[in-house]
C-alpha cells in the first residue's frame, strides 16, 4: 500500500440532475466540450493527473498545491466566459475543492481522509467558486496574490474534526492568473490512440451521466443479507437517515429533521416501496454509523442520507442514495436555493429515487408531490418548528407546538396539514389524560378533556377540505373517543391507503379494532406497524398486548 502527500482537487457540476432533466443530450455534449477544450489541456499544463472522471464529477491529483489552485482559478474564470450568452437554465457551473493531504494509492485510484476532505470542501464551495483547506491555504498564501476569505471551522459529514475552509475571491487578481489554453502537441503515430482514448472517456462519461455517484468515495462495505435482523421485503426497501444539520446555527436542527421527515412521508406514499418509519430512522440521529449496520439492523437494501445547510433564506441540501447490498452509490445531488425552492427539492429527490430503484408507479402516484401542503415558506417553517415540539410529547412541548401550528395557519389559512396537526395535539393531550388519570396535558393547553375533543373536531372539519394521512389518523382517534368505532376503523383504513408505509396508520387501525370489539383483527395491524418501525416505542407492545389480552 503506497502513501504519499498530494494536492487533491474535487469538482462537480451544480444542479446536474436538473440540467439532465431539461436536456440530457445537450448537457452531455456541453460537458464533453468543456472537458476536452478546457479541463484536459489545463490539467496537462499544470501537471495534474485525472484520477477519476465519471458523470458530473472529476477528481485530480497534483504534485503542487500552487498548480492545483492555479488550475482551479483558470477553469472557473474560463467557465464564466464560456457561459456568456448561454441561457440561465443551461449554464454549466462547477464547484471546486482543493486539499493538501496524505493519500493512499491503489490501482491508480486514491483514497484516504485527504481525498474525503477535498470532496467536502467542494460541497462547501459556492456555485462557480473554489474552497481550500487550511493546509492548502498555507501553501499558497505567500506564493499567489489571491484574496482568501476565511469561512471558519465547519463540521462536515464523516470527518472527525471540523474543517477550516477558505474561499477564493475570484476578482481581478484571480483574472490576472489566466493564461491562454494550449493543447498538447500530438506526435506522429499517436493520433489514433488519442482518438481511441477520447472515445473511451466519452463512453465513460455518458454512462456515468445516468448513474452519478461520488467517484472519489471508496466503495462502502456491503451489508450481508444473512445478517439482516429481518427478512428483506419483496419490494425495494429504503430508510431515510436524519439529514445532518451543517448550519452554523444549531437550532436549525428542526429544519433538517423536518426535511427528512417530509421525504419519508413522500416516499411512504409510494405503494411499490417499503419505507422504514421516522421513529426507527431517527434512532441514528447524531451517531456515526456504517451504512452496512443500518441496513442489517432495519432489514432494508437502500439508504438515503444527506445534509442541510441554512443561512437566513438560503438553503443548501445534499442527498445521496446508497445500495447497501453492493456498497455502491446509485445517485447523488446537491441543491442550492432559497426556502421557496425547498418544495421543489423534495419533489426532485422523490422523482430521482423512483427510477433509481426501477419502481413502476401506478397512475395516481405519478403525480405525487412534496407533502408540505403549503407554498408559503414561512408557514412551512412554522409548521416544522411546531412538529419538532409535537414529537417531544411533553405538556410544555404540546403548548409550544400549538402556538407554532396556529402561527402557520395565520400565514396560510388553507394549510390543511397545520389544521390536522392542531387536531393531533389535542388528540395526544386527551390520550395522555386518559392513560395517566390526570388532566395535566389538556390543562397545559388551557382546556379540559371535553373541550380538547371539541377542538379536535373543529380543526378536523377544516383539515378535511384537503385531507392527508395525518387527517385520517387523527379522525380515527376522534371517532373512537366519541364511540363511533366503525367510523374509526374506516378512517384508519383511509390513512393506510394514502400512506401504506406509515406505522401510525396501522397502529390507529389496531386501536380502532380493539375498541370496536374485534381485537384478533388488530394483531396483524400492529405487527405490520412494528416491522415498519423496528426500533418502535413501547406503545406498540402495549397495543399488541391489549389485542392479545
Amino acid at each position: 500500500m503506497e502513501r504519499h502527500l498530494a494536492a487533491i482537487l474535487a469538482a462537480d457540476v451544480v444542479g446536474y440532475s436538473r440540467l439532465m432533466g431539461n436536456d440530457e443530450a445537450a448537457t452531455l455534449v456541453a460537458l464533453q466540450s468543456h472537458r476536452e477544450e478546457l479541463i484536459e489541456p489545463k490539467a496537462a499544463q499544470y501537471r495534474g493527473r485525472t484520477v477519476k472522471l465519471m458523470g458530473d464529477g472529476v477528481l485530480l491529483e497534483f504534485g503542487s498545491v500552487v498548480d492545483a489552485v492555479t488550475f482551479a482559478v483558470e477553469v472557473q474564470m474560463a467557465m464564466r466566459q464560456r457561459n456568456l450568452g448561454v441561457a440561465e437554465d443551461r449554464k454549466i457551473v462547477f464547484r471546486i475543492g482543493v486539499n493538501l493531504g496524505d493519500i493512499i494509492l491503489q490501482d491508480d485510484d486514491i483514497y484516504g481522509d485527504g481525498v474525503n476532505v477535498a470532496a467536502r470542501l467542494e460541497g462547501l464551495a459556492e456555485p462557480g467558486g473554489i474552497c481550500l483547506s487550511r493546509a492548502a491555504r498555507d501553501q499558497v498564501r505567500d506564493k499567489m496574490d489571491l484574496e482568501l476569505v476565511d469561512l471558519g471551522e465547519i463540521k462536515v459529514k464523516n470527518i472527525i474534526r471540523p474543517v477550516r475552509a477558505f474561499q477564493i475571491n475570484l476578482d481581478d487578481k484571480a483574472k490576472a492568473l489566466v493564461t491562454p489554453i494550449v493543447r498538447p502537441s500530438v506526435k506522429t503515430g499517436q493520433q489514433p490512440t488519442q482518438l481511441a482514448m477520447a472515445a473511451v472517456v466519452a463512453l465513460i462519461f455518458a454512462v456515468g451521466g445516468v448513474f452519478w455517484f461520488q467517484p472519489w468515495a471508496p466503495r462502502l462495505e456491503p451489508a450481508s443479507i444473512d445478517r439482516m435482523a429481518f427478512p428483506l421485503p419483496d419490494k425495494p426497501s429504503i430508510v431515510v437517515l436524519p439529514f445532518e444539520n451543517l448550519s452554523d446555527d444549531l437550532e436549525q436542527g428542526y429544519f433538517a429533521d423536518g426535511i427528512t421527515e417530509d421525504l419519508i412521508t413522500d416516499l411512504s406514499k409510494i405503494s411499490g416501496l417499503f419505507v422504514i418509519a421516522r421513529n426507527s430512522s431517527f434512532v441514528y440521529k447524531g451517531k456515526s454509523v456504517h451504512i452496512r449496520q443500518v441496513a442489517e439492523e432495519l432489514g432494508v437494501r437502500y439508504v438515503l442520507e444527506g445534509s442541510v445547510r441554512r443561512s437566513g433564506d438560503q438553503v443548501r441540501i445534499n442527498a445521496q442514495l446508497i445500495d447497501a447490498i453492493t456498497g455502491g452509490h446509485l445517485w447523488a445531488e446537491r441543491y442550492d436555493g432559497t426556502m421557496a425552492d425547498v418544495f421543489a427539492f423534495q419533489d426532485q429527490v422523490t422523482s430521482n429515487i423512483v427510477p433509481s430503484l426501477a419502481i413502476n408507479l401506478t397512475a395516481p402516484q405519478t403525480t405525487l408531490q412534496a407533502g408540505s401542503g403549503t407554498t408559503n415558506p414561512k408557514a412551512y417553517d412554522a409548521f416544522l418548528r411546531g412538529w419538532s415540539h409535537y414529537r417531544q410529547s411533553t405538556p410544555d412541548d404540546l403548548a409550544q407546538a400549538l402556538s407554532y401550528f396556529k402561527q402557520a395557519i395565520n400565514l396560510d389559512q388553507s394549510y390543511s396539514r397545520a389544521y390536522s396537526a392542531l387536531a393531533a395535539v389535542y388528540e395526544l393531550a386527551v390520550e395522555n389524560n386518559r392513560l395517566s388519570a390526570t388532566t395535566l396535558w389538556s390543562q397545559r393547553l388551557g382546556l379540559n378533556t371535553d373541550a380538547a375533543i371539541i377542538e379536535m373536531a373543529r380543526n378536523l372539519e377544516v383539515a378535511f377540505k384537503a385531507p392527508d394521512p395525518l387527517t385520517h389518523q387523527v379522525a380515527s382517534g376522534y371517532s373512537s373517543f366519541v364511540g363511533k368505532h366503525e367510523k374509526a376503523i374506516t378512517e384508519a383504513e383511509r390513512a393506510i391507503k394514502l400512506d401504506p408505509n406509515d406505522p401510525v396508520g396501522y397502529r390507529a387501525a389496531a386501536s380502532a379494532r380493539i375498541f370496536a370489539g374485534t381485537p384478533s383483527d388488530a394483531i396483524g395491524e400492529i405487527q405490520t406497524a412494528m416491522r415498519l418501525d423496528p426500533h418502535h416505542s413501547s406503545s406498540y407492545l402495549f397495543w399488541l398486548g391489549l389485542a392479545l389480552f
